[in-house]
């Protein structure tokens, strides 16, 4: 049901007891324009101010939606939305016809001036002519306002707002969408949900990624589907498509030969990175790393609190772990441990050394520099194999994590009990669901097993 005109405030304010139009301005364009449109009535009767304001009201959507254009690249996306709005609650044809006046103003502003004549065949008549792109973004604005046509990421936000992932996947997500949108773009494809009611563009665009990113990865590629797939489920979920057109797709990754795959350091290269010459920092991150498994973000995260009294650290989750994991210091790491806890607070860092990013809406790791850092030491006492064509050295970080598992393994150590120390899912249906996980004593004998080779003087 429409408002009355004698309640209706809509794009009204008062302004020393007249009556006179407002519209916000979107962010993107205040630099080019106030955040604010302003226009006088010169009336003090909200029912007269309710009849002058849709022309006015008109103008300014034509304004904002000029301004958006003049790069080439408008997003009407708002100005639609407004229109579907006020679509729907018009009440009176007079009222339906104000909102489709406005819709014609405003692809009258996306078309610009003509750019020539051409003459009707049957008629005889000269009609004017505009830039193809003016003309398909102005269709494409007539689509979103009846409401036929949804951006690609119209409801990315939404999505990625109740995601849990860790902020590094919520990059992917963004990156895939911006990788979509790109192909559409180049491919001259509309970038809206209905333009994939099916497989069939989708697999065109998953043909298309080695040659539209030619540096990165199958894998990673491969991430960036899976991430779309995601996104694709949840709409699918909220009836906004009929189905996750991404199931299924994959690029196909080549085969690794067994020489060219990741692996644990050798004992010299051991030796080489705990004497070397860097930080104590480096030298304690390195040692924990060693003595548990772990990967190198949670135990930049480690705070004080986390190295609890009865000889145990608190990692928090990481991959598909569910919850924090227990893991037994290493009696080899007492006095590291002594050391950078004595007089600090609960909540105190481990490694303030490594703050993390400034920036907090940043979406890498606390531990980033610390992995440059790492890389550059590395480096710096020749402990890399490098492989043409590979953009990670076969030693690396997560090479410590490989040398903890093999050690216990020769060690002797049951492999589920391994599987649980370093937090890795164990297989089958005994291990995997039903048992609880081994005692922390069975755990620290596991750790205990691991022993770092002798240094030299």
């Amino acid at each position: 049901m429409a408002r009355s005109a004698a309640n209706d405030w809509q794009y009204l304010e008062q302004h020393r007891g007249k009556w006179r139009v407002t519209m916000a301005v979107p962010k993107s364009l205040h630099g080019q324009l106030p955040t604010r449109l302003k226009h006088p009535l010169n009336t003090d009767s909200l029912i007269i101010a309710n009849q002058l304001k849709w022309p006015i009201v008109n103008e300014m959507r034509a304004r904002i939606a000029d301004v958006a254009g003049r790069d080439g690249r408008p997003d009407l996306r708002a100005i639609a939305e407004e229109f579907r709005r006020q679509h729907a609650k018009a009440g009176t044809d007079r009222e339906v016809d104000e909102v489709d006046s406005g819709v014609a103003v405003t692809i009258d502003a996306v078309l610009g001036k003509p750019i020539g004549v051409e003459v009707d065949p049957v008629t005889g008549e000269e009609e004017p002519v505009f830039e193809p792109s003016k003309v398909k973004q102005a269709q494409q604005f007539t689509r979103m306002v009846s409401g036929n046509a949804t951006l690609i990421d119209h409801f990315h936000s939404q999505y990625m707002a109740q995601l849990t992932v860790k902020p590094r996947t919520k990059g992917d997500d963004e990156r895939a969408i911006k990788l979509l949108k790109r192909w559409c773009a180049e491919k001259d494809v509309e970038p809206f949900l209905q333009s994939f009611p099916s497989k069939k563009l989708a697999v065109r665009f998953v043909d298309d990624l080695r040659s539209l990113e030619p540096k990165l990865s199958p894998v990673t590629l491969n991430k960036y589907i899976n991430r779309l797939s995601r996104y694709w489920q949840w709409l699918e979920k909220r009836e906004e498509v009929p189905l996750d057109v991404w199931r299924g797709l994959a690029l196909a990754t080549p085969s690794v030969a067994h020489d060219e795959r990741e692996r644990p350091f050798t004992a010299d290269e051991m030796v080489k990175l705990l004497s070397g010459k860097t930080s104590q920092a480096m030298h304690d991150l390195m040692r924990i790393a060693a003595l548990t498994g772990c990967r190198l973000d949670p135990i930049v995260c480690l705070r004080v609190k986390d190295c609890r009294d009865n000889g145990v650290f608190v990692f928090k989750p990481q991959k598909k772990e569910k919850a924090e994991r227990l893991c037994p210091i290493h009696s080899d790491l007492a006095e590291i441990v002594e050391r950078r806890t004595k007089g600090k607070a609960p909540d105190d860092p481990i490694f303030p050394e490594w703050p993390g990013p400034k920036n907090t809406d940043s979406k890498r790791e606390r531990s980033f520099k610390t992995s440059n850092q790492f890389t550059a030491y590395a480096r710096s006492i020749g402990v890399r194999e490098e492989l043409e064509g590979r953009r990670r050295s076969l030693v690396n970080f997560h090479s410590f994590r490989r040398w903890f598992i093999t050690e216990a393994e020769r060690a002797g150590q049951p492999e589920t009990l391994i599987a649980a120390v370093v937090g890795h899912k164990r297989q089958g249906m005994t291990f995997g669901v039903y048992s609880a996980g081994p005692l922390i004593d069975q755990a620290r004998t596991c750790v205990e097993a691991v022993r770092l080779p002798p240094l030299e003087a």
